[in-house]
């Protein structure tokens, strides 16, 4: 498996890509797409893992999509440098703790470019207090071994934190660097340099921008924040109780004072927008007060429903980012009727695998 991750490998499905992509928006005018391609090893935040014990081994494994037969993983070049080092250290560890290791299932890693990592130990057993002593030695004796981690604890309905359930990410920004809490089981961008990149495309298409944002979907506040800089106001909506806390918390840290987050999702705002419903969760917000002449959407691969894009189309400007080219060819159906897409930028989020994130720009037409 580890000789999949190699740079050959790599330019292969990245022009595999690119090819697929632009045949598939083909019957759109499009314009000139731009690449942003990934590092080839290392570059991915997050890593889970089935455990699989065999007699009085144990180690990481997980199963080949083809196939389903189940790959012994030793060592991981796509997640960062600190994920592999605490795959290395924690398995010896955990083989020798009875507690820690009796029917445990999944290893979840959570790592930052700013040197954070959260280890999250699943299990099919209720957790008590002496797994939590054991697990703070876990913790003591990694922190020997010079990696630093929090550790959480999940089974069926239950939850324990050692200390905290979060990482605090820093990404350099072009002249300042943001600060994003990121909370362990909620999204958020799993390709931090990629991410990086897609926040620089999103400032220089909406550089010298007139009026508010409107943001579907904002989870953690990811591009709201990075954004605030370009226009007057912004307003971002979620539902996901955590990423919409999470965002609260990076609104504050990040001294952004033009931005405020709703949660609701993008139907109810919709509704709202439409006068068909009033929301308590929109008190003290006139939505009259925002001029947004821009939206910005981050759908779920299942796109953007009817209303919505409905909706998109009343905006002089919208940018879109999709995870699934499919859904967004569907959407762009309906979109480029009243507007003309003027930027296309292809983000290699997700190196050695199908997935394609795509950037698209639209302007209404005049």
């Amino acid at each position: 498996m580890t000789e999949y991750f190699t740079n050959d490998n790599y330019e292969v499905q990245l022009q595999n890509k690119i090819t697929q992509l632009t045949t598939l928006l083909s019957d759109f005018n499009l314009p000139q797409l731009v690449v942003h391609s990934s590092p080839v090893s290392h570059y991915r935040m997050r890593a889970e893992f089935r455990i699989w014990h065999d007699g009085e081994d144990l180690y990481h494994i997980m199963y080949d999509k083809k196939t389903k037969k189940r790959v012994r993983i030793d060592t991981f070049p796509i997640a960062t440098v600190l994920i592999n080092q605490a795959m290395q250290a924690i398995l010896p560890l955990l083989k020798h703790n009875e507690t820690l290791r009796h029917l445990l299932f999944q290893i979840d890693y959570f790592s930052t470019l700013s040197g954070q990592l959260l280890i999250t130990l699943l299990y099919h057993k209720k957790l008590d207090d002496n797994w939590l002593a054991q697990a703070q030695l876990l913790k003591q004796q990694l922190a020997e071994q010079g990696i630093e981690a929090n550790l959480v604890g999940r089974a069926s309905n239950q939850k324990i934190c050692l200390d905290v359930d979060y990482v605090d990410e820093v990404l350099p920004l072009q002249d300042r660097s943001l600060t994003y809490r990121q909370v362990e089981n909620s999204f958020t961008q799993p390709n931090a340099a990629i991410n990086i990149k897609m926040l620089e495309w999103a400032l220089a298409v909406t550089k010298n921008s007139t009026g508010d944002l409107l943001e579907f979907y904002c989870g953690n506040g990811n591009f709201s924040i990075a954004l605030a800089q370009n226009f007057r106001q912004v307003l971002a909506t979620e539902i996901a109780k955590a990423s919409v806390y999470s965002a609260q918390h990076n609104i504050k840290v990040n001294h952004i004072d033009n931005l405020k987050i709703v949660r609701l999702s993008a139907q109810e705002f919709t509704s709202a927008i439409k006068k068909e419903r009033e929301f308590n969760r929109l008190k003290g917000i006139n939505l009259d007060d925002y001029q947004c002449n821009t939206v910005l959407v981050d759908p779920p691969r299942s796109g953007l429903d009817d209303d919505t894009i409905t909706i998109l189309k009343s905006y002089d400007k919208i940018i879109y980012i999709s995870c699934n080219p499919q859904t967004l060819k569907e959407n762009l159906k309906q979109l480029s009727q009243t507007h003309d897409i003027t930027h296309f930028a292809m983000f290699d989020q997700f190196p050695y695998t199908d997935h394609i994130e795509t950037g698209i720009v639209l302007h209404k037409k005049s």
